[in-house]
């Protein structure tokens, strides 16, 4: 393609470069360090590689990666670019820019930035998920149609369940900056209290994507903030779920007990007796914690407020959604404390979990497979636990979740000192690290 037939800001990117120097693979480390990723690997390189000569040829317009060109260059982005701009929806290229859409450059970045740090395995850098996040924090309102936004809500819920660990986060991302952008514009009160649950929603199931994924400093940021726009919503269910399940989440991340205890006792008080999904998870937290203390008495009693609070709930009326709190949740509860206590039921109560679960619920299947592999191990089955241990961790990998590795460890913890060195327990052991 000769340089009449290319647009302008094609050929200003690739003279930029020439400039300075780059081939293309020192470009798209220059583009990564750029968006907070100093050491992607180096497939990640050669893709971006070719996304730098498409671009250079004027064959994509680089919409997701204008700002990380301004900065690699050093210069100001529309000096780099002019006045073209792309027309996602459209897919063409055409001239003049929204004068509303100051801050969407910025917004942009941060997406990519956290996106690019997960695809690396990198830290996300600080400030991305902030500045993600920063629409529902600044809400002021404005008059929209919020229904297909309760109903995206509803849909991750469940697809959270079914889908490989951190596969919304992309989508989860997107989401979050759209709604924040309808929370920075002027709507009526309870348009905005609206909005602001379906944020609450988004920002919980994002934190619990992140947390899935590993990156639990992320995910406290994203709790942070799906309890903040809950409280401003004023749903009290919403605001007791926003802790009850953080609570969770904080147990099986390694967060100090005092940490898990205070966001459950947080959900229960704003309960005041209502029982909700929330309340049912917040007592399974306590449950946990009492469980891994050897409190017997305390953590069957709290499996007991599980089911009063499940009992008082009304009949699900969708599959399996992490907004929810449905039997066969509640018996995953139960099946984790009648484990960790030793109790002699607790095979027969993870069998019954589990045939509770769809088949399409692999992470909670999962857990409760390693659960029922320690219960096992404690009857001194110690072949057939260790066999089951393997073999879940092997299966479908992509569906490991947070605490699988905790989960799989109690089962080695659980051997008795001669077991320790049987070949099952050797490979389980290398497993085990590798989550």
């Amino acid at each position: 393609m000769t340089d009449q037939h290319r647009p302008q800001w094609a050929i200003r990117i690739e003279a930029e470069r020439h400039a300075r120097g780059w081939g293309t693979f020192k470009a798209a480390r220059r583009l990564y360090a750029a968006v907070g990723i100093d050491d992607p690997d180096l497939s990640q390189i050669k893709n971006l590689s070719r996304q730098i000569n498409r671009h250079e040829k004027g064959l994509v317009y680089p919409a997701d990666w204008g700002s990380a060109y301004a900065t690699a260059f050093g210069m100001e982005e529309n000096a780099l670019f002019g006045e073209e701009s792309t027309d996602l929806s459209a897919g063409t290229v055409h001239h003049g820019s929204d004068p509303d859409d100051g801050g969407e450059d910025v917004k942009r970045r941060a997406a990519l930035q956290l996106l690019a740090a997960l695809g690396a395995g990198t830290v996300i850098p600080p400030g991305a998920l902030e500045e993600i996040l920063s629409g529902i924090e600044h809400a002021t309102g404005e008059n929209v149609d919020v229904d297909e936004w309760e109903r995206a809500v509803h849909e991750y819920g469940q697809q959270v369940v079914v889908q490989p660990t951190g596969a919304l986060v992309g989508d989860l991302t997107a989401d979050i900056i759209a709604v924040g952008r309808q929370l920075d514009r002027k709507c009526a009160p309870y348009e905005q209290a609206r909005l602001l649950r379906v944020s609450a929603g988004l920002s919980g199931l994002l934190a619990i994507e992140l947390g899935d994924a590993g990156e639990d400093r992320a995910a406290r940021v994203a709790w942070s903030t799906a309890r903040r726009a809950a409280d401003a919503s004023g749903d009290r269910g919403l605001r007791v779920w926003t802790r009850g399940r953080a609570a969770q989440d904080a147990f099986w991340s390694g967060r100090p007990p005092e940490i898990v205890a205070e966001l459950a006792d947080q959900a229960i008080a704003i309960a005041n007796g209502a029982s909700s999904p929330g309340l049912a998870r917040a007592h399974a937290a306590h449950a946990y914690m009492a469980a891994d203390q050897r409190d017997n008495v305390r953590a069957l009693a709290s499996v007991t407020q599980v089911k009063e609070a499940v009992e008082r709930l009304p009949e699900p009326t969708s599959s399996q959604t992490v907004l929810d709190f449905q039997e066969s949740q509640m018996r995953w509860a139960e099946s984790y404390v009648l484990t960790r206590i030793g109790d002699p039921q607790a095979v027969a109560t993870v069998d019954r979990a589990i045939a509770a679960y769809p088949s399409s619920s692999v992470v909670p299947i999962k857990g409760l497979s390693l659960m029922r592999a320690e219960a096992l191990v404690r009857t001194r089955e110690i072949d057939s636990g260790l066999q089951q241990a393997i073999a879940t961790i092997q299966d479908r990998p992509d569906f490991v979740a947070k605490g699988s590795d905790t989960l799989a460890r109690r089962v080695l913890a659980a051997l008795p000192e001669k077991a320790r060195g049987l070949p099952g327990a050797r490979e389980l052991r290398v497993l085990t690290s590798a989550i």
